[in-house]
């Protein structure tokens, strides 16, 4: 069984596209004695929380209250329009509000400013997404679609790029963001361009390239809260005429945000280290080649878990466990990843058309351990019994190459097109220990189990888009992908000593060969220069695969089928007032068949994976951004979703069901079993953020900012049982927000930055224990960060 693991801070997420130069914003941490001390809620912290909520509160007063100017100046493009970003989301360079794809795009300085620093800080700007951390293999949600993490070998429904190098495992891209050029978020399904497993959609994350000028930057910082620092910085420039390179790194130590009484650390310690070399060569005009290279490690120490009541709400607080949670070996509770990446770019010439090259090698190695004690949910031992122990690890390893070519047109004419191949290749292994202790009913059952379980794929397509100007407002795009996927997996499991707790099933193997082809078709329709219509039809697909991590598998339920999405979408993009706002509007259908799914039965400690017969959402995205003068800004998204399975013949019971009208032993009653109209996880009904950000120099030499956006959810389900008790999170808002202090010349500025200024205490995920495992059947909740204040500095040259 798994449970979560947190892979960074929750950070202040919003996003300014007010043009400025690039804003430093992060967190440092060190180890040493500070990494054993607790994280105190003390009132010095609550206080400066308080004094920083109230000063963003009153320096938007006077910003807002500023009377327009009789006669409008003639407005500044540098400092008084909104900044147009350009986006590679159709493998060419297009301003944003051109491109007729739902899609979220965030530009390097403002991850930077805003400490966007991974997906799970992403998913509050991107309405309709969500992200779980699953242990080092965050889970991607988009319009209520994502591999759900009980599967450990699943690929994902919403796939990254980094670079434009394919991750279809949550793991190859767990690693912080630091020097991005930009964020790319598309949602609906992206087969025609992207390829398989983006069904749901993708993904994009654009490293910055090296400079032809000497420029550098240093940030450093010291968090209130978790006790730590964080260093990050890159100098980049010319080596010669045609060769420029950049390097980057980032370093955090930090402690957590949840006191472990047993082991006197606070939960999770983090240590983490990236670095990232690019070179580029651009020995003549219309040819450049890119190399970049990137290593990453990063170990969690302790979990994130919090245990609750089954049959009334927790009040979640500040500490976990109170007897050694270890398994009967001294292993403690952990997490960690060493991954390598590397991608080698070209483009070339040839003639009026440019041919690029991607060649790519991912890797990584992870570690995860969950260890769970016998406690009672109000986190005092049960009196008499024994000490009930259980552990388990996921260690895993991966390798992938990969290469794509593809051909575009000069763009301009009546008929533009890309055209391109793709191959990759991958070996994946995971093994599985489950340590016990104390086990069962009599207490009797200690020992140990594990699974091995290897896969190698291969894949390739071919695939190409064309766009047609029927007119000079009106352009009709098709696009379209063949792939083809060949799996082979294996999986043995064992009792390696002592009684067994999980029954244990037969070697199994599988091979799997699978074809799909993805189609796209849009119609655009330019209204005038500054608003666009668009109407979209697309196809997705996600491989199938095999089960890797349940210990009594069987040969019929070893493979599980693929999944195909489709989806209906119309939209809008407007550019208002002159460039100083813009509000975009997009309404979707998605429905997909055969859907993956795989849940946790704890009573029969096994997991079960499936394909439901048939999932559906439906809702509308709405993003809107206003230079409302020059320094204030205003931005707010609003996202609702309506996601629920339409079929779902035979799927898992639910947590209030009883045995006679659900058992999941049963082959006759589970098969009578259809969760239609039940909706999907972590998908609220609504939610978005609103925002502002005002800045202004204050003297010659001195530049005052402040910033501020609420994040905002709905209630949604984090548990496959549906339980309305302990498997769902209540609606919340919570606030973060940025005071800095800087130089004119944006040569360095001072920052107090905030997160979740209100401390509100959100589980991401959970799960039932029962009393056969712990003693006293309970819920398991994974948390999400509470409150994080730090002061940060920056130097650029």
């Amino acid at each position: 069984m798994q449970l979560w693991s947190h892979n960074g801070p929750i950070n202040d997420i919003g996003v300014s596209m007010a043009q400025r130069a690039p804003r430093s914003a992060a967190a440092r941490y060190r180890r040493g004695d500070l990494m054993r001390t607790h994280i105190e809620r003390n009132s010095t912290t609550r206080i400066i929380a308080g004094l920083m909520a109230v000063g963003i509160a009153m320096s938007a007063v006077p910003a807002m209250a500023q009377d327009a100017p009789a006669e409008p100046a003639a407005l500044d493009d540098s400092r008084d329009t909104l900044a147009e970003i350009v986006v590679t989301a159709t493998k060419r360079e297009q301003r944003l509000q051109d491109v007729p794809v739902s899609i979220a795009a965030i530009a390097g300085e403002d991850l930077t400013e805003r400490q966007i620093t991974d997906l799970r800080s992403l998913q509050g700007y991107v309405p309709n997404m969500a992200i779980l951390n699953s242990g080092v293999n965050p889970v991607v949600y988009i319009r209520g679609f994502g591999s759900g993490p009980n599967n450990v070998a699943f690929d994902q429904e919403v796939s990254v790029y980094l670079d434009g190098i394919y991750g279809g495992r949550g793991a190859q891209f767990s690693a912080p963001f630091f020097d991005l050029e930009r964020v790319e978020v598309l949602r609906g399904p992206q087969g025609a361009l992207f390829g398989r497993n983006t069904a749901a959609g993708a993904i994009s994350l654009i490293s910055a390239r090296p400079t032809k000028t000497l420029r550098g930057s240093l940030s450093g910082a010291y968090n209130f809260d978790r006790k730590g620092y964080e260093f990050t910085g890159f100098v980049s420039g010319p080596l010669s005429d045609t060769l420029s390179a950049r390097v980057s790194g980032k370093f955090v130590r930090q402690q957590g945000w949840l006191k472990n009484l047993a082991t006197g650390r606070s939960d999770p310690e983090l240590d983490q280290e990236l670095l990232r070399g690019t070179l580029r060569w651009e020995p003549s005009v219309g040819t450049d080649i890119t190399l970049k290279a990137e290593y990453g490690r990063h170990r969690l120490m302790g979990g994130i878990t919090h245990s609750g009541s089954l049959t009334e709400k927790t009040d979640f607080t500040d500490t976990r466990y109170v007897a050694n949670p270890y398994g009967p070996a001294p292993i403690p509770e952990q997490s960690g990843i060493k991954s390598t990446n590397v991608a080698l770019t070209a483009n070339f010439a040839l003639g009026d058309h440019t041919l690029t090259s991607i060649t790519g090698w991912s890797h990584f190695t992870t570690v995860r351990l969950s260890a769970y004690d016998e406690f009672s949910p109000d986190r005092t031992i049960p009196a008499g019994g024994a000490n009930r122990r259980y552990a388990n690890g996921f260690p895993e390893a991966f390798d992938q190459y990969s290469q794509e070519v593809r051909l575009s047109s000069p763009t301009g004419g009546t008929l533009e097109y890309v055209v391109g191949a793709y191959f990759d290749t991958a070996d994946y292994h995971l093994h599985q220990d489950s340590y016990y202790q104390n086990l069962g009913a009599a207490n009797t059952i200690t020992g140990a189990q594990s699974t091995d379980f290897q896969q190698t794929s291969w894949s390739y397509s071919i695939f190409g888009q064309g766009t047609l100007r029927l007119a000079d407002t009106i352009r009709a795009i098709a696009g379209v992908r063949y792939s083809n996927t060949t799996k082979h997996g294996d999986f043995t499991s064992r009792t390696d000593s002592g009684a067994v707790f999980n029954a244990i099933g037969p070697a199994v193997s599988g091979r799997l060969n699978e074809d799909y082809i993805d189609p796209s078709a849009t119609l655009q329709f330019d209204a005038s220069k500054d608003i666009m219509f668009y109407a979209t039809y697309g196809r997705g697909s996600k491989s199938g695969g095999f089960v890797s991590n349940t210990y009594n598998v069987t040969p019929a339920g070893f493979q599980f089928k693929p999944e195909r999405s489709t989806n209906y979408e119309a939209g809008m993009k407007t550019t208002l007032a002159g460039g100083r706002a813009i509000f975009n509007l997009s309404v979707f259908k998605t429905k997909f068949t055969d859907l993956q799914q795989s849940s946790y039965d704890p009573d029969r400690r096994t997991f079960f994976t499936r394909n439901a017969a048939i999932a559906s959402s439906t809702g509308f995205e709405a993003e809107a951004q206003w230079l409302v003068t020059t320094g204030l800004q205003l931005n707010g998204s609003l996202a609702y979703l309506d996601a629920k399975f339409d079929d779902y013949p035979g799927a898992p019971c639910l947590s209030l069901e009883t045995l006679a009208q659900c058992n999941s032993a049963d082959p006759v009653s589970i098969a009578a079993h259809n969760l239609k109209g039940t909706p999907l996880q972590f998908a609220p009904k609504w939610s978005g953020n609103i925002g502002f950000r005002f800045e202004r120099d204050v003297s010659d030499s001195l530049n005052f900012l402040v910033s501020a956006n609420t994040l905002f959810r709905s209630s949604y389900f984090i548990a496959d049982g549906y339980n309305p008790i302990w498997g769902k999170q209540e609606g919340w808002a919570k606030i973060d927000g940025r005071i800095q202090l800087g130089g004119t010349n944006d040569k360095w500025n001072v920052a107090l930055v905030g997160r979740n200024l209100t401390n509100k205490k959100t589980a991401a995920a959970s799960l039932r224990f029962p009393a056969s495992i712990t003693g006293v059947a309970r819920a398991i909740y994974g948390m999400d960060e509470y409150r994080s204040l730090a002061i940060e500095g920056t130097i650029k040259f």
